[in-house]
């Protein structure tokens, strides 16, 4: 795949995900058509070799058992996300107001707040009906959360103040006559977009997402804007690089995997968080059968913890490009650029995992790959974020190393990237689910 069909190829991804639940149900859908069994968390779980992924709400597990797998077999994990910051919908969504109709919105996790106004936003999420059904919804561009005119502030440029209560709910129409305010429903909008009732719907996680089409610009057009980008990048690179290797890692020596959690933006302390206990009974289940494969009732204690000790996780998440306008915000001798290849990410706190032997095996996944690198560690006077990789290898003992794309305005409605980073990323997953590496 051509660095322009890879950048298509996330376009459409990120635009069929407008949230974790769209995210994660798109890459088993894409995963089953590439061959994939998709396993349900009541079943009895298959021991043979093959391909297998798992959703568990906004999250997805996949991964391929090779030939020839045993209690001991290692894994080769890449850790993402598939939530971004933003806004979901309040119970009681429907809001009058002045002769608006109005959505009530909370705020998750930390978006920067003025990268929403005056753009065209979507619903999107889950309702679950009555009848115990969960049907996933998203509506074209029909809400805004409109800034007040300068001419009603005129010391706007010195400082915009958002009030998180007043000033972030989105507009969806009007309200002004009593027949308007009478059919005012927001939670009907969503009904209707799922073909449902909106007096069978009893419980909903709906959040707003930019309707804009991701697009590259730049003067050879080597930078993509996109929502989402944080962390779908990393998702994406995932997927499709378990896509193209599945066929040689049924013959190789190790469990390549993709693991896309929910969550990491409020600290993925949930069920279908990194925190939770989604891949770790995820690895249970597969080293369970892996030991029933040759003849035992599971794989041991022991023998888990010989395979979890030869393993490798990735946890990709996105990093800080140097922004040209704030140069004093960043590390005045590590300054990763746009297609300078992925991030190495350090941080002498543990806020990421990376340790000099990560290191040396992100050093040879890439060289393998022929994909440049970059580090990124943060300013001292600056505190550093973190990602899934510390609650990883907090939870299981796996080793782990934190990489992912450089960005520019992370956590914006519509962040931007350099188009090569993004296949450069690819390619390097690529090589770390084969790569023969040192147990």
């Amino acid at each position: 795949m051509s660095t322009r069909d890879h950048i298509e190829d996330l376009s459409d991804y990120v635009t069929a995900s407008p949230s974790s639940y769209h995210a994660a149900a798109e890459a088993a859908e894409r995963l089953v058509e590439a061959g994939f069994t998709q396993l349900g968390e009541h079943q009895d779980w298959p021991i043979e070799p093959g391909r297998y992924v798992v959703l568990r709400d906004g999250a997805v597990i996949a991964w391929v058992v090779p030939e020839g797998a045993g209690p001991t077999t290692a894994l080769r994990v890449l850790g993402a996300h598939t939530d971004s910051p933003g806004f979901k919908l309040k119970p009681k969504s429907t809001l009058l107001r002045q002769g608006w109709l109005q959505a009530g919105v909370e705020i998750y996790g930390g978006p920067l707040l003025n990268s929403w106004l005056d753009r065209e936003l979507r619903l999107a999420g889950r309702l679950v009906t009555r009848d115990g059904v969960t049907h996933l919804v998203a509506t074209g561009p029909v809400a805004r959360i409109p800034q007040l005119a300068i001419h009603l502030d005129r010391q706007v440029n010195e400082g915009l103040t958002l009030s998180r209560q007043s000033h972030t709910a989105p507009v969806l129409g009007l309200a002004g006559s009593s027949e308007q305010a009478a059919e005012a429903d927001v939670l009907a909008v969503l009904a209707a977009s799922a073909g449902v009732e909106p007096d069978q719907v009893d419980g909903y996680d709906v959040v707003l997402a930019d309707a804009q089409a991701p697009g590259t610009f730049g003067i050879q057009e080597e930078f993509l804007a996109s929502g989402r980008l944080d962390n779908l990048s990393s998702v994406h690179a995932g997927l499709t690089a378990l896509e193209a290797v599945a066929a040689e890692a049924e013959q190789g020596q190790v469990i390549p995997m993709l693991a896309a959690f929910d969550h990491e933006e409020l600290g993925s302390a949930s069920r279908s968080g990194a925190a939770g206990p989604f891949l770790e009974e995820v690895l249970g289940r597969i080293y369970e059968g892996l030991g029933r494969a040759v003849g035992q009732d599971g794989a041991s204690a022991t023998q888990r913890a010989q395979a979890l000790a030869g393993s490798w996780h990735l946890s990709s998440d996105a990093g800080h490009a140097v922004h040209p306008n704030y140069a004093e915000r960043h590390d005045p001798a590590n300054r990763p650029l746009p297609n300078g290849g992925p991030l190495l990410k350090i941080n002498a706190n543990q806020r990421y995992t990376t340790d000099a032997p990560g290191a040396a095996m992100w050093a040879a996944v890439c060289r393998a790959a022929g994909v440049p690198t970059q580090e990124f560690v943060s300013n001292n006077d600056l505190p550093c974020g973190s990602t899934i990789g510390p609650i990883t290898a907090t939870r299981l003992g796996i080793r782990t190393v934190d990489v992912g794309i450089a960005l520019l305005s992370m956590h914006s409605a519509r962040e931007m990237c350099g188009v090569e980073d993004l296949h450069h990323l690819r390619d390097a997953v690529a090589s770390f689910f084969t790569l023969d590496l040192p147990g």
